[in-house]
């Protein structure tokens, strides 16, 4: 479905191929350390609602894809698990983070600090929650091997570990690299300066 958006259209002009390389270089290592160290719940930082701010949700998804799929390379890990990855650890939590995204443009002040702390900070802990939640209510192949409860716990820790690096970079790129976020727009969440009247 993101495909039928044309993602590659984004990348005229090279302004988000540094974000584009930085997700397909760091992105699979972190998806990689369950596995790369013993772990009892495969939980692991995510990066999916950063990328995609970064990316836009078209793009962010095919790129997820690849992720999952260098993942793979660097980790012992199953094809089947790898769909799991792409799907849980990317698609799920990339398109509930676009929605939040719209239902904050929609209902929502558009400025920085909703852009910030809504969309990048609370939204990424809400959907990244939601996404592991629904990943473990469905028993697919990344599932803990501990207490249900105790997983869901770890599950909102991490989410929070996830928001807080999405909302520092979102910030950072806000402040001074502002073209490599497709979701953020001047116009759109800086608001003009009044004139005054004579």
């Amino acid at each position: 479905m993101a495909l039928l958006f044309k993602p590659w259209r984004l990348l005229a002009g090279g302004a988000l191929l540094s974000p584009l390389l930085a997700a397909l270089v760091i992105t699979p290592w972190l998806w990689a350390l369950p596995w790369l160290h013993r772990m009892p719940i495969h939980l692991q930082l995510s990066g999916a609602c950063l990328i995609g701010l970064a990316l836009g949700w078209p793009l962010a998804v095919p790129v997820l894809c690849l992720v999952a799929l260098a993942t793979g390379l660097i980790a012992p890990v199953s094809f089947a698990q790898q769909v799991d990855m792409a799907l849980w650890l990317g698609i799920v939590p990339v398109t509930l983070s676009f929605l939040v995204g719209m239902a904050l443009r929609r209902w929502v002040w558009k400025n920085l600090f909703v852009y910030i702390l809504g969309r990048a900070f609370l939204g990424t802990v809400l959907c990244m929650f939601a996404a592991g939640a629904l990943a473990q209510w469905t028993n697919h192949a990344l599932a803990a091997t501990v207490e249900p409860e105790l997983a869901m716990v770890a599950r909102w820790l991490i989410a929070w570990g996830d928001a807080f690096m999405t909302g520092m970079m979102a910030a950072i790129c806000v402040a001074f690299r502002p073209h490599w976020l497709a979701t953020w727009s001047d116009s759109l969440y800086v608001p003009a300066p009044q004139r005054p009247s004579p």
